[in-house]
């Protein structure tokens, strides 16, 4: 089945009485997930296999199981990937511990850190140089967080949301700022440095929005469609934090329930009981074909009618790794690029 293109933006009752799918746009690959994804598959290409990837590259159980199949070798840690191997650092970035790590043991990296969770890395390390505490908004744990604190341990201090904003201390309430883990909640971001805002005056917001552009866009689609369904099902994992968050902002801005699923056989019909719209988005890290799947089995049971809803347009895109970049235009027969190219420019209107 090919992929709908109807854009619609009228209620989806003005339509008649037929069942229907609302999918929302844009959904799916960001940038960032994109980039990290090309980059095995390219060095798998490239370099032959095994090719190590530390962690899940990107936290969906497709794409994992995908990759190993082509030759790709995940590890939990650095010090299982053999000595003087080619290892891949994950789309949600690690600690320069980790880069110690590997030099040690003479790793051929591919740093494939999306260039948005290396931005608040950045900040991280900026706000650290000039000593003020760093609250870092974020799901302690989460492999984004762990290699962002990482950057300057001594400074930061985790806040997983509002619950917690009584808890934190400071040295200096003058000499405070916030950043966050880019695949969260907008919403529940905003309550959490609204409360600590409170507690401390004079904190200093981040330079730029620290949530990723793909982030707010698939909850702002979310939050247009979810009003109209019955249902809403995200496409996407359990440990992606970014599509837990569409779950639980689909049911916050209105949808009667909402599920979440990485295949289309995991949708239960029991879910879609007396249901006559169903709303149909999916995670950053999920590729289209498990959306395409889900749309075939939606019209299994029934719902035929497929409507996509648009509410932005996404145009960014991150170029590879550079030294994995080099060595594919040195093998192409061309000069490597010089190094300082920048990434392109997020959109962020987009």
């Amino acid at each position: 089945m090919t992929e709908p293109v109807q854009d619609v933006a009228e209620p989806a009752q003005a339509h008649g009485e037929g069942k229907r799918i609302l999918l929302a746009a844009p959904r799916g690959y960001c940038a960032g997930v994109d980039r990290a994804v090309d980059a095995v598959e390219q060095a798998l290409a490239h370099y032959g296999t095994p090719i190590y990837v530390r962690k899940e590259i990107v936290h969906n159980k497709y794409v994992v199981e995908a990759l190993s199949q082509r030759g790709a070798v995940f590890v939990s840690e650095t010090d299982e990937v053999p000595e003087g191997a080619r290892v891949v650092f994950s789309a949600h970035g690690v600690s320069p511990a980790v880069h110690v790590q590997a030099e040690a043991r003479h790793l051929q990296t591919i740093d494939a850190t999306c260039p948005l969770v290396t931005k608040v890395h950045k900040q991280a390390v900026r706000f650290a140089h000039d000593d003020y505490d760093i609250i870092l908004v974020g799901h302690t744990g989460h492999e984004e967080v762990e290699g962002t604190q990482g950057e300057a341990p001594e400074h930061i201090q985790v806040v997983n949301g509002p619950h917690e904003v009584d808890q934190v201390q400071v040295r200096d309430p003058q000499k405070v700022v916030w950043i966050s883990q880019t695949t969260l909640s907008v919403d529940e971001t905003m309550e959490t440095v609204r409360l600590l805002r409170e507690r401390f005056p004079q904190m200093i917001d981040p330079p730029s929005d620290d949530i990723c552009y793909a982030t707010q866009n698939r909850q702002v689609a979310v939050k247009t469609i979810a009003p109209q369904v019955d249902v809403m099902i995200v496409v996407g994992s359990g440990n992606s934090s970014n599509s837990v968050r569409l779950k639980e902002v689909a049911l916050e801005a209105g949808a009667p329930a909402a599920y979440r699923v990485d295949y289309a056989s995991e949708i239960d019909p029991v879910w879609l009981e007396g249901a006559q719209t169903v709303g149909l988005t999916s995670g950053a890290s999920v590729p289209e074909i498990l959306v395409r799947d889900v749309v075939s089995r939606l019209g299994e049971l029934g719902f035929d009618d497929v409507e996509q809803v648009r509410t932005a347009t996404e145009k960014i895109a991150f170029s590879l790794p550079k030294n994995l970049r080099a060595d594919l235009k040195a093998a192409a027969g061309q000069a490597p690029e010089r190094h300082g190219r920048r990434e392109p420019a997020a959109d962020h209107t987009c």
